[in-house]
């Protein structure tokens, strides 16, 4: 196992060989108690409020990958306009998350200031944060292919195109009431 020298305090450190397959020729410079300790900060987190208005959307599979299935709902002050779900028999959790913001987006009428919840931080971070660069680079990620690249294109166009929607990041499972009914419509398939 490699050893490194850490710039900070000079103390001798070595990583797990799979962390080094990760990162093909990278050196770290600090050891771990020398690099700084970053806190998540989940993109557009709602903090304690139950959010009443607004699309609410889930998905997931059992196992991951598997069969699996999403779901949408829209609201407004606390009364459902519309849902919707559907299942995938052979899927992953990602593609289930990005495939009910798509749906999701569709619910909305175009022109409507809507916020969009998603429990998936990583699907909201890869429409808000991430999405643009790819673009840029032809839908390539700097260490490689996208995945999931054909639903990332068509839920950052879904929200590219409409200025007026809000993706926002929702903690799961902590109580949200129509972040819960978007779980039990994601998985609806599993009582069929």
């Amino acid at each position: 196992m490699p050893s490194f020298t850490c710039q900070t305090c000079s103390a001798e450190f070595s990583l797990p060989q799979q962390v080094l397959d990760r990162y093909p020729g990278w050196v770290p410079k600090q050891c771990r108690d020398c690099k700084p300790v970053k806190e998540a900060k989940p993109s557009g987190a709602v903090a304690s409020e139950d959010p009443q208005t607004g699309v609410f959307t889930d998905g997931g599979c059992v196992p991951n990958p598997g069969p699996g299935g999403w779901g949408a709902v829209y609201v407004v002050d606390g009364e459902i306009l519309s849902e919707t779900h559907g299942h995938d028999p052979d899927t992953t959790n990602n593609r289930m998350e990005l495939t009910a913001l798509i749906e999701g987006a569709k619910m909305i009428p175009e022109g409507t200031a809507v916020t969009v919840y998603s429990d998936s931080n990583l699907a909201v971070r890869t429409i808000n944060e991430w999405a643009a660069g790819w673009e840029a680079r032809g839908w390539k990620r700097k260490t490689g292919p996208v995945e999931n690249v054909e639903l990332v294109r068509r839920a950052y166009t879904a929200f590219r195109k409409r200025p007026e929607l809000e993706l926002r990041w929702i903690k799961a499972h902590a109580g949200y009431t129509w972040n819960e009914y978007a779980d039990s419509l994601a998985n609806q398939w599993r009582e069929q």
